[in-house]
């Protein structure tokens, strides 16, 4: 019975410990996710106590990381890269290779060899997005150029880990470790073609990736959409992120993370990839605590006992040692003083990446165990002096500007007007592309006043469901006699309803066809456009469908087809009545 539910009590035991530490984190205005990995420690085999699953914990990790690459794919913004590209590339690059260097030189005065040297310098030298995002929006600097700046920098670091994970198997026998089959057969292959057919996988995967994933997942979200069935859309996005991880790894060789990087960014082409976001963050959330816990799973606590002195000097690299180097960088490309303690401050720490790319050197046979502890600890330690360090660097942003007002003033100023301006444009566009898709909200509303009857979500599920369809003055929209395959709503123009009794003129805002698909009988009437009228549709099967989502809304329409049907029977007997007399 215990192994039946092995799975239930890893995941249960991981939620229950990552929300109390989670919690207890937040009230010392500590990031959640030092909670998260304070659980895995405690639930981990090497600390007394309930033990997890960590066979079981290392599944779900891996999903987590599936989940992980597909929101930073998701988020993943080329506009906002370009707008920042002068500082966040050079500066990306830059850094990684010098926190890099540092480390492969910790490495060689441990006596570690030099593949071990690159995982561990790669590792330490990636910032976590969760932890910089989350201090971004703590100080409201998310928008600022500062904010957007180091937005832009971890897009570049995080691609660059893409590489990385990509190319360190291919790699692993060149610098010390085991080789890993990726040629699916073909044998023993030299270096240098190992590489190369890696990057033809790759390269093959993201052309099709980029080439026909824009043409055909943003079709089949609006074609599951306009289903109107939430969990299906819910369903669909996640089938989208883990099928193309999958199969990636599956057809092309490529890594998990990758696939479900680029799945991320081809649904991010998607107009509706902000619901597709929306829809998937719960579960996002939810296995990413889980691989945090995984991480935290891994760790020896002993480590900070054994070796103290390696742990400080890993902590160095990450707080002091990426520091400087991040602000000597700003200050090389003549970016703002204030940007660059911001930047030196907020990426001053390591992440979600670092613990992948360890994982993946322990498991090449690169990294010892040992290598992935200090790691661990360097994380855990350096997200929790996070705060401590960026209050450090406000507070000495605050003394250069009270010391050399007009150094700091004057330096960079025109690097930051012109990226002010370049976040400018692309503030403007973001702005307009969502005051337009506003204004076409408002419009729906104002011009069919019964859809504010139904929330956000429903409107612009109908602006997916409707049908532009236009008609000419004199031409029949309708035929009495025919079958009721659609509703027509009048966003502009004008129609008669031509009855046996006499006409009808409806305007704007006004519906007709309804009847129709409500009893499932045939056309009662003609209707004529009498000016040039343009109409949004909903056919037989939208029109069903949205209406069983929402009875409140058929409710009203009934009632007013209802109310005209017996407008129609007491005009007819009030004109039999006049002939009569």
């Amino acid at each position: 019975m215990h192994q039946e539910v092995g799975l239930i009590a890893t995941v249960a035991v991981s939620f229950v410990f990552a929300a109390v530490l989670g919690y207890g984190a937040d009230r010392l205005r500590l990031p959640p996710l030092v909670g998260y990995l304070m659980a895995g420690i405690l639930i981990g085999p090497l600390t007394p106590g309930f033990v997890a699953d960590t066979a079981l914990a290392g599944q779900l990790a891996e999903m987590g990381v599936i989940l992980l690459m597909f929101g930073v794919g998701l988020h993943f913004s080329a506009s906002d890269l370009l707008a920042v590209r002068g500082i966040a590339v050079p500066g990306a690059i830059g850094r990684i290779i010098l926190a890099t260097l540092l480390g492969i030189g910790l490495c060689m005065l441990w006596g570690w060899s030099l593949g071990a040297g690159v995982v561990f310098g790669l590792s330490l030298s990636v910032a976590s997005t969760v932890v910089l995002l989350k201090a971004l929006e703590e100080r409201n600097l998310v928008n600022a150029p500062s904010g957007r700046v180091a937005v832009g920098w971890l897009i570049v670091e995080d691609l660059v880990m893409v590489l990385a994970l990509v190319l360190l198997p291919a790699l692993a026998e060149l610098l010390g470790g085991h080789a890993v089959d990726t040629n699916h057969g073909l044998g023993e292959l030299p270096l240098v073609l190992t590489i190369g057919l890696t990057l033809f996988k790759v390269l093959a995967f993201a052309a099709m990736a980029i080439f026909l994933g824009p043409r055909i997942v943003p079709w089949l979200l609006t074609m599951i959409a306009r289903t109107g069935s939430r969990e299906l859309f819910t369903l669909t996005v996640l089938a989208i992120a883990l099928g193309i991880a999958f199969g990636s790894a599956a057809i092309f060789g490529v890594s998990f993370a990758l696939g479900a990087f680029f799945a991320g960014v081809v649904m991010s082409e998607s107009q509706l990839s902000h619901r597709a976001a929306a829809d998937s963050l719960p579960l996002q959330n939810a296995f990413s605590v889980l691989f945090f816990v995984s991480v935290g799973m891994l760790f020896d606590p002993s480590i900070l006992v054994r070796q103290p002195l390696a742990v400080i000097g890993a902590l160095a690299l990450v707080i002091l040692g990426k520091a400087v180097i991040t602000f000597a960088i700003v200050m090389l490309l003549r970016y703002p003083i204030g940007m660059g303690l911001t930047l030196a401050g907020g990426l001053a720490q390591i992440g979600e990446f670092s613990f992948i790319l360890a994982g993946l050197g322990v498991s090449l046979g690169l990294l010892p165990h040992e290598g992935q502890d200090l790691i661990l600890a360097a994380a855990i330690l350096s997200i929790t002096l996070n705060p401590i360090v960026i209050v450090a660097t406000e507070g000495l942003k605050k003394h250069i500007h009270a010391q050399w007002p007009s150094l700091f003033e004057s330096f960079g100023r025109k690097r930051q007007k012109t990226l002010g301006k370049e976040l400018e444009k692309i503030r403007a566009v973001g702005e307009e592309r969502e005051r337009q898709h506003q204004l076409k909200m408002q419009q729906l509303i104002e011009t069919f006043p019964l859809f504010s009857q139904v929330g956000e979500d429903a409107q612009e599920e109908l602006l997916l469901l409707f049908k532009a369809k236009s008609a000419p003055p004199g031409e029949r929209v309708i035929r009495r006699g025919d079958r009721g395959d659609s509703m027509y709503f009048i966003s502009s123009g004008a129609v008669e309803v031509r009855l046996a009794s006499g006409a009808i003129r409806l305007e704007p805002g006004a519906f007709f066809g309804e009847m129709a698909l409500l009893s499932g009988g045939r056309r009662t009437a003609d209707v004529i456009a009498v000016d040039f009228c343009q109409f949004e549709v909903l056919e037989r099967r939208d029109f069903n469908m949205f209406m069983s989502h929402h009875p409140n809304l058929r409710a009203i329409v009934s009632e007013m087809a209802q109310k005209r049907t017996e407008m129609n029977v007491l005009r007819q007997q009030w004109e039999k009545s006049m002939d009569l007399s």
